[in-house]
């Protein structure tokens, strides 16, 4: 299951903000280098079309594009972060906070 919003992972539940983003930081900092590769990849094919969409337009229609940036991308990484590294977010938890 795919989790917009970090408050949603079972494994998490019950932490602050703060204590979720060091748990989320800490499993991805921690990924082996081909996935954290293949995360940025997809990262970077998410960003292109929308700076070219950006470099292309004119007028007001730029401003229709950077805040369809601003949205799209969180709305498709986190979920894919967050799916990646949450195999690990129990027992980083662990090793934190002692829960």
């Amino acid at each position: 299951m795919l989790y917009l919003n970090s408050q949603k992972i079972p494994e998490l539940a019950g932490l602050t903000f703060a204590q979720r983003m060091e748990v989320i930081r800490k499993a991805a900092d921690g990924l082996p280098v081909p996935t954290k590769i293949t995360l940025n990849i997809i990262k970077l094919l998410i960003l292109i079309p929308l700076f070219l969409l950006i470099a292309r337009a004119s007028g007001w229609h730029i401003v229709g594009y950077i805040i369809l940036l601003f949205v799209a991308y969180p709305a498709i990484t986190r979920p894919l972060t967050f799916a990646v590294c949450r195999k690990d977010f129990a027992r980083i938890r662990q090793q934190l906070f002692g829960q």
